[in-house]
């Protein structure tokens, strides 16, 4: 599903104009006439994948019902640097309160994007598939997955609800308490049923085979290298589904790609992403 629940939307913004406005916008209220009307645009400067559009009418939406957002561009679709994505339309002082809000979360989403759509043509000859993680901002995990599949990537597990993880720190307490692998994943399954997806950590060739022979769905080859990537794959022997995952970038990714894993994350996707560099310019002289 690639739409953002609209209510979701709502408390979003609503917290974040509360925390930038507090009391009042002292700069607008005190140096702008309540009558004064205004057009601005938003403009990308430089190109990118358009996301948040939104959260940017929802921003001037709670600011005033007379202020109109009108996209020029769809969400999700490629802009070229200085190209226009949207205008605002009504009350000065509301585009100017509601700009930093809007622009904040504008940028993010749309670099979130960007780069996801980056790493995803660094693979589209190969049949890997990009995800990303739970590496989040806290409070905004659903806005920046949502951008993850803007770019054209695939959501891991939302949080620890939606899927079993057994990581390398699971792996160690387990060992220290008598439990090796196979005993750990065999009895996951019997607890969770057959519905759930376990997926596990390794950091070797054997231990992917020795996961996948329990009966893992999915198995994390964590630091490898393409070399070891291939052994790991050879050694599931398709019994599982394959991730790559670890110092993975655009320089590397595609020797990653062609060693047979299936999908590829990648934390610096939502943890690491640059915001996007767009403009919110007033059109002077507005007469509306």
């Amino acid at each position: 599903m690639h739409e953002l629940p609209p209510d979701l939307i709502k408390t979003i913004v609503s917290q974040a104009l509360a925390e930038d406005i507090g009391t009042g916008d002292l700069t607008t209220l005190n140096a702008i006439p309540s009558t004064a009307q205004a057009e601005a645009q938003f403009v990308f400067r430089e190109p990118g994948v358009v996301c948040g559009l939104p959260l940017v009418e929802a921003v001037f939406a709670a600011l005033a019902a007379n202020l109109v957002v009108t996209r020029t561009i769809a969400e999700g679709s490629k802009a070229t640097a200085g190209q226009t994505v949207a205008t605002v339309a009504g009350p000065a002082r509301g585009i100017l309160t509601g700009e930093r809000v809007a622009l904040n979360l504008f940028q993010r989403l749309s670099g979130i994007a960007t780069l996801a759509a980056n790493y995803v043509a660094a693979v589209a000859a190969t049949p890997a598939r990009i995800l990303d993680t739970r590496k989040t901002t806290p409070g905004l995990r659903v806005l920046e997955k949502y951008a993850v599949r803007m770019g054209g990537a695939t959501n891991h597990r939302f949080g620890l609800y939606d899927g079993v993880m057994l990581k390398d720190n699971h792996l160690a307490i387990l060992s220290q308490q008598g439990i090796d692998l196979t005993s750990a994943i065999q009895d996951l399954r019997t607890r969770v049923g057959p519905m759930v997806c376990i997926e596990v950590e390794v950091e070797s060739a054997a231990a992917a085979a020795q996961a996948a022979a329990a009966g893992a769905d999915m198995i994390l080859l964590d630091n490898m290298h393409p070399a070891q990537l291939r052994e790991a794959v050879v050694a599931i022997a398709g019994r599982a589904r394959c991730e790559a995952s670890g110092g993975i970038t655009l320089d590397n990714i595609h020797a990653i790609a062609t060693s047979g894993v299936d999908y590829i994350s990648i934390g610096a996707l939502t943890h690491s992403a640059r915001a996007l560099d767009i403009g919110l310019d007033a059109i002077a002289d507005c007469r509306l």
